[in-house]
Order: C-alpha cells, then structure tokens, then sequence
C-alpha cells in the first residue's frame, strides 16, 4: 500500500527518482512493479517493430501498447521527481544520473549502428537522439523545469497547450528531438501533481474490472486502426505537417491522444499488483534494462535475425516476445546494474566544487558583519 503522505513516499537512488533511500525507509513495491512491467512492454514492442508488417492482429496489439506503456514510464518519472529542485546534490545527480548517461550511450548507439550495420556514415551526433536514447534528453529538460510546473497555477492546462503547439511547429526540427519532448511534457507534468491517493484511486477493484472491457475495446479499435491511422502518431516525434495531415489534427490528436493514452494507463496501474513480487527488486534497475536492450533488438536487425520466415507467424513472435521479456528482465539485475554503474551511476565527484552548498552560508556569515559595519 502506499503511505498516507506524500512526503512519505520512498525516493530510491535512481535516475527515475533523484532522492536516495533515507535509513528506515522501504521502497514502495507498487513503483517499482510498474517500472518493470512497463520496461518490459516497451522492449516486447521493440521486437514486433520488425515483425508486425505481417500480421495486422499484432500491429493492432502493438498500437495499443505504444498508446500508454511509455506514458505510464513517463508519468511515474514526473511522480518521483516532484521534489526535484535546484539544489546542488540533486543538480550533480542529475547531471551523473542523466545527462552522462545520455552522452555514453548516444556515443555508444552511434558507434554500434556505424559498424555492426556497416553504415560509415552514422555520425555521432549529441544533438540528434538515436534510437530509445530521446527519453534520457526528455528526462534532462523535463526536470530541469520542474521548479516552473511547481511555481505556476495550472501547470498540466500549460503543458498540454504547449504539445498541442509543437504539433503544428515543424520548425522547431529534430535537433534534441524536441518534438517528443514537448509532445510527451504533458505526462511528466501529470506525474508531478499526483498524490499517492490518485495511484490508490485507480487500484480500487471496481477498477481492475472495468479495466477489462476497457482494454478488449481497445484492442479492438486497434485492430481496426491499423489500415486507417498512422503508427507515427504515437511515436510524438512528428508535426502533423510533417505527416501530410491537416494542421488542425495536430491539437485534436494531442488531446485525443492524451485521453486515450490516460486511460489505458490508468487500466494498467489498476492492474500493477501493490505487493513484493519475485520481480520487485529488478524496478530499481528499469533503467539499465531499457539502455541496454536497445543493444539486442538492433543487433538482431543487422544480423538479419528476424528474417527467418517462421517468426513471422504466431508461434515465432510469442517466442520473440517471451525471448524480449526474457532478455529485458536480465538486464535490470544487479550482476548487471553492478557492471554498468559505472556509466549509469558515475561517481564524479572530482568533477564539482567540494562542499559547494556550504561555501554559500559561510560567505553570507562572515559578510553580514561587514554590511552591519556599512562596509
């Protein structure tokens, strides 16, 4: 269950949380199943991506995953990091736990496309996110502008404004890949003015039954989308002009979008369980399974791996799929998060100010005599 108040929410050491684990405090089991069940579906839909051309059933069921598996990722990284402010340890773990991330692994991807795939001429490009490394980009500035959602008065009206404004400004280009992180800002917004009493909410029973029709229905309109509607709506990465769509779609979809994408969220969590389960402990290390995995998925591309006939039929992608769970799970382990945190979790303290925050004070000390003197 979660506790009662907000301020009593664990805040594990992670760049999904920026606040360590204070002594006497439990993470709670809920967060962490959501972030490994939701890690898990994104790399399960990062399998199908070569394999749905084949099969309109699993583009239908693909779609639908697209619709919340990363809203529901992004909504619980704004929930952890409402009490991200602009005080030096959490700037520095920022920095470590984020930014360094993204230079090593965009690195990393660029490289590893350039010669596993043969392409000499994939630059390397910090300006221009490969592949899953966009979300490290779209962490960065959503929570640099954190304090901001707090100061203003309706700070989820604001940001859907602002998605719904990026959808129709293709001049804003692809450098950071801005379009995703303006089109995606409205969920990490969500995540930062919810109370634990919302996630409590939509865990009532009532709930979790409803959530069943809700998700056949939406399966169902998926199925019927795949001819009609474009899959790139749900990647956010686009203007609509962009996509050859009328101007005006750009805002209605954002909101239409939005609604639907809540939904199935909602229906999700409903569904998340509350209590430790044999998968709990791999939560802390989401992140490590979605940089990692990436690795995998596009190295079987380039090998021509999905190629093979049979795994273009049911069996072969339920054995695609379990093989993505498989290998996502494995990768948010601790033999594994212990190899990589070096890179994940760099301790860089020879790269900042020592004792930074208490040098201030004792200037403000020794100079507040001074101006008393009028000096």
């Amino acid at each position: 269950m979660f506790p009662a108040a907000a301020d009593a929410v664990p805040r594990p050491r992670s760049p999904e949380s920026p606040q360590p684990v204070p002594p006497g405090r439990q993470r709670d089991a809920f967060f962490d199943n959501a972030k490994y069940l939701a890690i898990v579906l994104v790399a399960v839909a990062h399998s199908w991506e070569p394999l749905k051309g084949d099969s309109r059933i699993l583009e239908g069921v693909y779609t639908v995953v697209y619709s919340f598996h990363m809203p529901a990722f992004i909504v619980i990284s704004g929930f952890f990091s409402r009490s991200f402010d602009m005080r030096p340890d959490r700037l520095k773990r920022l920095v470590t736990g984020v930014a360094v991330p993204y230079i090593v692994f965009e690195t990393g991807y660029s490289l590893f496309k350039r010669y596993a795939d043969h392409d000499p001429g994939m630059e390397i490009s910090l300006l221009d996110p490969w592949f899953l490394t966009w979300f490290l980009v779209a962490l960065f500035i959503w929570r640099l502008t954190t304090p901001i959602w707090k100061l203003v008065r309706w700070p989820l009206p604001l940001a859907l404004g602002i998605a719904m404004l990026a959808s129709v400004t293709p001049d804003i280009g692809d450098d950071l890949d801005l379009q995703r992180v303006l089109q995606f800002l409205p969920y990490f917004v969500l995540g930062l003015v919810m109370k634990p009493e919302h996630f409590r909410m939509v865990r009532r029973r009532s709930v979790r039954i409803a959530a069943v029709p809700v998700f056949a229905a939406a399966l169902v309109v998926g199925w019927w989308a795949v001819p009609r509607m474009d899959t790139d709506w749900f990647y956010h990465r686009n203007a609509v002009q962009e996509m050859g769509a009328p101007w005006w779609t750009g805002p209605v979809m954002v909101l239409a979008m939005f609604g639907s994408s809540l939904l199935l969220t909602a229906c999700f969590f409903a569904w998340v369980p509350g209590r430790r389960m044999w998968f709990t402990a791999l939560g802390a290390g989401t992140l490590y399974g979605y940089l990692l995995h990436g690795f995998l998925i596009k190295g079987a591309g380039f090998a021509g791996w999905f190629d093979h006939a049979w795994l273009h039929w049911p069996a072969g992608e339920l054995f695609v799929s379990a093989l993505a769970a498989l290998a996502v799970t494995l990768l948010c382990t601790a033999p594994v998060r212990r190899v990589f945190r070096c890179v994940m979790e760099p301790d860089m303290n020879w790269a900042f100010k020592k004792d930074a925050p208490a040098v201030a004070p004792a200037r403000e000390q020794k100079a507040a005599p001074r101006e008393k003197a009028g000096v």
